[in-house]
């Protein structure tokens, strides 16, 4: 075969292959599967409406929050750097993260939240060479249905072999513990599976767990390091098999 027919294999091509290889392929959900932010701080500003709060998250405030994982411990993260009134009990941060999923949910059945560029593509292509699928997330299980019900039909969770969320461990993000949880429940190395997340502490929780993760930029965290990242991509598109 004359060399000019053969094709160079470029750093995509290892990445495609990379994927296709993989034992599992693990997914973060906010961010990654689809673009969620804006909801997630409409919502919380709506339940801050409705508990009598006079807190409001602008976009600049929200973006420093989202270093920190997890609804209830966001509350309590903005709480903290008030200069007055009593802090929040645990049983007030429940009750207004309650509220605050209560509406997200409903603010996704209103608007909804398609998922993101070449995620459905390569959900699809997994499925049909039979590979592994999981979850691994620092959101609730209330807000991952919400989400993959409307996208991926009401038996979304049939097509994951696991699905970790944020009550499910005792530690979130950057906390390797929800993707050694999925580790477990899949009997699988870390090393053979393929970990997709669009944020530092996603990066820095699988690669603690071993996983080598692929990172796909999103509107909150595009502007995060990903030293050590397997490959740093804008949107899936460009992985499309």
């Amino acid at each position: 075969m004359s060399l000019a027919l053969v094709r160079a294999i470029t750093p995509t091509d290892r990445i495609r292959r990379r994927l296709a290889d993989a034992a599992a392929l693990i997914f973060d959900v906010d961010g990654t599967l689809a673009e969620t932010e804006e909801l997630h701080r409409e919502a919380f500003n709506e339940a801050f409406v409705q508990l009598g709060l006079d807190w409001h998250w602008g976009r600049r405030i929200y973006k420093e929050l989202l270093r920190v994982t997890g609804g209830k411990e966001r509350i309590r993260a903005f709480d903290q750097r008030r200069r007055s009134g009593p802090a929040l009990t645990d049983a007030a941060i429940a009750r207004l993260h309650h509220v605050k999923t209560e509406r997200f949910a409903v603010l996704m059945a209103e608007k909804g939240c398609p998922l993101r560029p070449g995620v459905r593509s390569l959900l699809d292509a997994a499925l049909a060479r039979g590979q592994t699928l999981a979850v691994a997330t620092t959101t609730t299980r209330g807000n991952i249905d919400a989400l993959l019900a409307p996208a991926l039909g009401p038996a979304w969770e049939a097509k994951f072999a696991a699905v970790v969320a944020a009550d499910d461990v005792a530690r979130k993000k950057p906390a390797p513990d929800a993707y050694l949880e999925v580790l477990s429940q899949l009997e699988l190395p870390g090393s053979s599976c393929v970990a997709i997340e669009d944020s530092r502490n996603g990066l820095i929780a699988a690669t603690r767990a071993g996983i080598p993760a692929l990172i796909t930029r999103s509107r909150y965290f595009g502007d995060d390091a990903f030293d050590g990242a397997l490959a740093v991509v804008d949107d899936l598109t460009e992985l499309a098999l």
